[in-house]
């Protein structure tokens, strides 16, 4: 059982598969136009899933966006930057900065304990009262993935006929009973825990007066001007242009391409996993991070949650919402996301000043295309060449601060 859990559900905390072959780096070290590196990573990928947004933030502050693909595998209307995608884990990113922002305004200490924030400290576990927000934002706290009971396994068998949400408990926040007798593992590691942030979802509400999803809006969606991101899509503006969800590698018994349900939550698990973005929403977010927003205090949560709190030989480093991935030398902090019928990561470079968004309509286990391409504009960086960078015909450029919709290489195949 608990195999089958790790196999699916909304997020990972699982390093990406990195295959950098010989033509990868070739492409890297000869300078190859970026597009021509994108195309090489997403056109594989195309045969997998019916639509893939990415977003590019380059080292001289240019941004870029390539779509390929359908909305839909049965509708034919293109994916555009302005697609939303549901981005399922990446939320936690957003929560574990909302309650960043809420620390530095003195509101919340990383340091406050369930025991303290919780209405009923004397129906939690002496482990339990003892969690801190800190340990909850890092998924340090000892708590599992989620509460493994014979309901949870008849939800999950469901969901892996039907791709049916299964996480409902923790949505209501029937976990309070189990709380009672959890007790810490002699030697917590960080394990992925939608149960844990679920709970920090409920302890910024009772300590704040409001859900961080309120503060998520406020606080980092309004000053960045996201217009297309929010937890209920159809509120959002441009209705017609949100992908539809598809199997993938899950759910397991659901044909891979078929449609699958929207996974939608309204309790505890909203700021766990209900975002919707678009790629170019996420990108403005990630160069807000590496760039700064022009709000001082929202800067200052910004890098507090992007800090390292936990490492561990041979395991990606923990920050708040963020993980720390060293490959050949280079540095990356992301976040990925995979719910219902989608994929998600967004990744960070802070030496190269590069980032790169991928949003997929599927649900596919290798979500690698975002490290691979931050991997080679690294290399470019530290080795660079003469050879030109040419764009493609057609292809358009988006400057740092230009806020206008743009498809700098729209590709849609043909499908049958």
């Amino acid at each position: 059982m608990a195999l089958t859990l790790c196999l699916s559900g909304c997020g990972t905390l699982s390093s990406n598969h990195i295959d950098l072959s010989a033509r990868a780096m070739h492409l890297a070290v000869c300078g190859a136009p970026l597009w021509q590196q994108v195309d090489a990573l997403a056109l594989p990928q195309l045969q997998q899933t019916p639509g893939i947004s990415i977003a590019v933030l380059d080292a001289q502050g240019g941004r870029q966006l390539f779509n390929y693909g359908y909305l839909d595998s049965s509708r034919k209307a293109p994916v555009t930057g302005d697609t939303r995608f549901a981005i399922g884990s990446l939320s936690k990113g957003f929560t574990a900065e909302a309650t960043a922002w809420l620390v530095q305004h003195q509101q919340l200490n990383w340091q406050d304990n369930l025991g303290t924030l919780l209405p009923d400290p004397n129906a939690l576990s002496a482990d339990a009262q003892r969690i801190t927000l800190e340990q909850l934002a890092t998924h340090s706290a000892g708590l599992p993935r989620q509460i493994t009971n014979s309901a949870m396994l008849a939800r999950l068998v469901d969901y892996l006929f039907t791709g049916a949400p299964f996480y409902q408990d923790l949505d209501r926040g029937d976990y309070r009973r189990w709380l009672a007798g959890f007790h810490r593992p002699p030697q917590p590691q960080v394990v992925y825990s939608n149960l844990g942030y679920a709970l920090l979802d409920r302890a910024v509400l009772l300590k704040s007066g409001q859900p961080p999803q309120s503060w998520v809006e406020k606080q980092i969606l309004q000053p960045l001007a996201m217009r297309h991101t929010g937890y209920q899509p159809d509120t959002l503006p441009d209705r017609a242009d949100r992908a539809v969800g598809h199997a993938g590698d899950q759910p397991k018994f659901v044909p891979r391409g078929q449609r699958v349900p929207d996974w939608l939550f309204h309790g505890d698990m909203v700021g766990a996993a209900a975002l919707w973005s678009t790629s170019s929403d996420l990108l403005r977010y990630a160069q807000a991070h590496l760039q700064g927003s022009g709000d001082a205090t929202l800067d200052a949560a910004f890098q507090d949650a992007m800090r390292v709190r936990i490492t561990a030989p041979g395991h990606d480093a923990a920050a708040l919402g963020w993980l720390q991935n060293t490959l050949f030398g280079q540095q990356i902090l992301y976040q990925s996301g995979f719910i219902g019928g989608f994929a998600s990561y967004i990744g960070l470079d802070r030496r190269h000043g590069t980032a790169v968004v991928v949003l997929q309509n599927s649900f596919n286990w290798r979500n690698d295309i975002g490290h691979r391409l931050l991997l080679r504009l690294a290399e470019q960086q530290d080795h660079p060449c003469t050879t030109a960078s040419v764009a493609p015909p057609g292809a358009k450029s988006e400057s740092a601060h230009l806020r206008r919709r743009s498809a700098d290489r729209s590709l849609v195949t043909a499908r049958d």
